[in-house]
């Protein structure tokens, strides 16, 4: 209803301001379409890494040196590996932890503050670095990268104390 509305407020608008509203909206489109054509080999990369990653149990070898080296849950170790590469992985990650142990259980707890922490790095600097044309992302990759690792080491240093 409200999309509707704002559909209807925007056209009225241009009526009023005597702006060909669907020429304005055809233009529009157009651009749009050159902008997609010039996001597309970068979302084309990160999904064609995405599988291999997952596809290539990657995963679960990371998994068992990860959960070696720190004492977290071996359960939330897949999402904080795919988090900064996908957010729909890591979704599922975070779905099958509420279906297995509860959205209250410290698991979940820890996994639903590391989704709020973090971010999907790599699938952001692609998309937005990719359709501009930046290729150099080596220190905005660092900072993002650090800002996760803090995020993620907040998380659980915070689920450890207050759960």
């Amino acid at each position: 209803m409200i999309i509707a509305i704002l559909v209807f407020v925007i056209v009225f608008y241009g009526y009023y301001k005597k702006i060909d509203v669907y020429s304005t909206f055809i233009d529009g489109s157009k651009e749009a379409f050159n902008v997609i054509l010039t996001m597309f080999p970068s979302l084309l990369a990160m999904m064609f890494a995405i599988n291999i990653i997952l596809n290539s149990n990657f995963i679960n070898y990371f998994s068992n040196f990860f959960k070696l080296i720190f004492d977290i849950p071996f359960e939330v170790i897949p999402m904080i590996i795919l988090r900064p590469i996908s957010s729909s992985s890591s979704l599922s990650i975070l779905d099958s932890i509420f279906k297995s142990y509860g959205p209250d259980s410290k698991i979940g707890l820890l996994a639903s503050v590391i989704q709020g922490s973090t971010d999907t790095t790599f699938y952001i600097i692609s998309l937005y670095f990719g359709s501009i044309g930046i290729k150099k992302i080596g220190n905005t990759l660092k900072v993002c990268l650090l800002a996760d690792i803090i995020g993620i080491s907040a998380s659980i240093i915070i689920v450890k104390l207050l759960f």
